[in-house]
């Protein structure tokens, strides 16, 4: 029987890494490369000069929906360095009334939290939660905004915001089967897939580093400044990693994965057809130690982001789809 080869990864993003850390417990060779001087891409943590302190270069909500992620970061050890609460409340603030709520969904798939007012969107009824049940009927091509009532106090206060942070893009244009997909595996399986898992310290802290320093202990090779400029091709697949200061031929049993962004992989392998529309994230940072009773985070209504992060020493706020502010300075979007 034919021993398997060596993995060879390119990029250690969060894509990158997750699957080193898989293959590397099925006892595979794994060489690693990334182009940059640090793994992360973006999801992780670095000291920001101006602010003075340690910041994430990015927000990212995780839940314990999430199955993935979460067999990821329990491979890697790291879940004892998140807050978890143990139960599922999440904070919305309407920017245009004021008003406040929490939506706190019951820990079972059962939902008859929708019966408490208390728990459900201030102003909404239990039956206008069924109207979610359109989307899992959608037609490939519709969208969320073209299956949901987008003149509706629910569709304002929960549907879009959660359409635009998930799918990171308008309403008007996002999948509405993607967007049942995640409605099926969160709010579908009760508030214990609906809790937040929040890093202690920093997205390096809990999802970068305990799984560099896993993949050293069992030998993985690990190579950072490693840029590749091409992959040489024959008989229909790759033999030679092209680095910008070096090759590396790929043996017969080798396996090559790219774990990089849709136009790098374009680039890297002729006739690979990958997404061609991206829409920009912007998180701004501000310097402020908010009070311990605050809460890890909020969502935010009818304002020009969609959540606000309480970290350490920084309070973030995030803006999906954001390519209205790309022509903005950093001076007008911290006013």
């Amino acid at each position: 029987m034919t021993r398997p080869g060596r993995v060879h990864i390119i990029g250690a993003g969060v894509a990158g890494l997750a699957a080193a850390v898989a293959l590397s417990a099925e006892r595979r060779p794994i060489s690693l490369y990334e182009a940059s001087q640090h793994a992360g891409g973006r999801c992780r943590s670095f000291f920001d000069s101006e602010l003075g302190c340690r910041i994430d270069n990015g927000n990212h909500l995780l839940l314990a929906g999430n199955s993935a992620a979460l067999a990821y970061i329990e491979r890697i050890g790291a879940l004892d360095t998140f807050e978890r609460p143990a139960e599922a409340a999440v904070p919305f603030v309407d920017l245009a009334t004021g008003e406040r709520w929490e939506l706190r969904p019951n820990r079972g798939a059962l939902p008859w939290w929708l019966f408490d007012s208390g728990r459900r969107v201030p102003g909404t009824r239990p039956r206008d939660y069924l109207e979610a049940l359109r989307l899992s009927r959608a037609p490939a091509t519709a969208t969320v905004a073209a299956v949901l009532d987008p003149k509706s106090l629910l569709f304002r206060r929960l549907w879009e915001p959660l359409a635009v942070a998930a799918l990171n893009t308008g309403a008007e244009v996002g999948s509405a089967r993607l967007f049942w997909r995640i409605l099926v595996e969160t709010l579908g399986r009760g508030g214990a897939a609906c809790r937040a898992l929040v890093p202690h310290e920093g997205l390096s802290e809990s999802l970068i580093d305990p799984a560099l320093a896993l993949l050293r202990r069992q030998g993985a090779e690990i190579r950072f400044g490693a840029r590749l400029r091409g992959i040489e091709f024959a008989d229909g697949r790759a033999v030679e990693l092209l680095f910008e200061s070096s090759q590396v031929p790929l043996g017969a049993s080798d396996s090559l994965i790219l774990a990089v962004p849709a136009s790098v992989a374009a680039r890297l392998v002729p006739g690979l057809t990958v997404p061609d529309e991206h829409a920009p994230i912007v998180n701004a940072h501000y310097r402020y130690v908010a009070p311990a009773e605050a809460p890890l985070f909020a969502g935010l209504v009818g304002g020009t982001a969609e959540w606000v992060f309480k970290k350490r020493e920084v309070v973030s706020v995030t803006v999906s789809a954001a390519d209205r502010l790309l022509d903005e300075s950093a001076e007008s979007l911290a006013g």
